[in-house]
């Protein structure tokens, strides 16, 4: 009589001669054991590492051809391109958040010098303009006799010249003065955002903006460069989509919009492989400025060797559309995203 087993998995039974279940796949004698646990974990990267070298070589030395060969259904041997993506993006964010790290030190050390010396410049202007006022009223009593000016008048002009000395709206220099006592002071926010001008019937997004202004205020814009740096791995998840959409506006009749997915998901990661050769090359060595940019002359070299390559196009057309098409992404899709990264880099801080 046959034996049956239950699979751990599913819970369904299948015949005990079986050595995986016919349902779901898992193996019968699922004995986890230190040896299973690192024999599987052991292949399963030497097998993403090999498709991973298969996939690498074509991409970096036959622009196209990869994105091809994968549309036309050679998926196995290669890695899939979302994934291939998703892997080098990580290992791009991974190096370059130390040169953020460095930079953020930089640059947030030239904030505080900044606002240091804005705030000595601030005293010497209060300074300036005191004794400015001050030559003035005592010019207008040393000549009250000459001008005909009575005790009344030269009144009412020192009152004017007191008060236009004192007003907190002449400048935005005594604001800051202002709004520097507050904060030292530890006042209420909505006292410091008071001085700084925002009005009470202010909308939401108006008050979040004053906020996010005052908190860059206070902190003297320490760690603005990690939050931009957060940020543009979401903005990247656009862009591509955007670079694909362009690819499909000039090549309308040249496969489906997936198809042309597939080609900036291999072109991207061909970017980021790239960007992450030269700031490793540059831990090592001083790549001079023209070197880098006939970097970006190359880039736009492989992408019509690319376009060429995959959409089987001329040569003529592949130039013109790879001319274009770089063109239009940055000097439009660029900015804006380059923008859009800043503005929500700013509301996030």
């Amino acid at each position: 009589m046959a034996t049956t087993n239950t699979c751990k998995n599913c819970e369904k039974e299948f015949d005990s001669t079986f050595q995986y279940c016919p349902y779901c796949g898992q193996e019968a004698a699922d004995n986890l054991t230190l040896g299973v646990l690192f024999s599987n974990t052991i292949s399963n990267y030497f097998s993403i590492d090999a498709r991973f070298f298969r996939s690498f070589v074509p991409l970096m030395v036959k622009p196209g051809v990869l994105a091809r060969r994968f549309v036309d259904g050679k998926r196995v041997a290669y890695l899939h391109p979302a994934q291939f993506y998703l892997f080098i993006s990580v290992v791009f964010f991974f190096i370059f958040s130390f040169s953020v790290r460095k930079a953020d030190n930089e640059i947030s050390q030239a904030f505080k010098k900044g606002f240091s010396k804005e705030n000595i410049l601030d005293s010497l202007q209060i300074a300036k303009d005191s004794v400015g006022l001050e030559i003035a009223r005592n010019a207008l009593q040393d000549n009250a006799a000459i001008t005909r000016m009575s005790d009344q008048d030269l009144k009412t002009i020192d009152s004017l010249i007191t008060a236009e000395q004192e007003s907190p709206d002449v400048s935005f220099t005594f604001k800051r003065k202002t709004l520097d006592s507050l904060i030292a002071l530890e006042a209420p926010k909505t006292d410091k955002l008071k001085a700084m001008g925002l009005k009470e019937d202010a909308g939401a997004l108006t008050r979040k903006f004053y906020e996010q202004l005052l908190k860059f205020y206070e902190q003297q814009g320490t760690g603005i460069l990690k939050t931009l740096y957060d940020t543009i791995p979401i903005a990247m998840f656009f862009m591509l989509p955007l670079f694909a959409f362009l690819l499909k506006l000039f090549y309308w009749k040249r496969g489906t919009f997936a198809h042309h997915v597939v080609f900036s998901f291999y072109f991207f990661t061909f970017l980021f492989t790239t960007f992450c050769l030269l700031i490793l090359a540059n831990e090592v060595i001083d790549i001079p400025t023209w070197l880098e940019a006939l970097l970006f002359l190359y880039f736009l070299i492989y992408l019509m060797l690319a376009l060429r390559n995959f959409y089987r196009s001329s040569w003529i057309g592949a130039f013109f559309k790879a001319g274009t098409i770089s063109f239009i992404y940055l000097l439009i899709v660029v900015p804006i995203a380059i923008f859009g990264v800043v503005m929500v880099s700013f509301m996030l801080y």
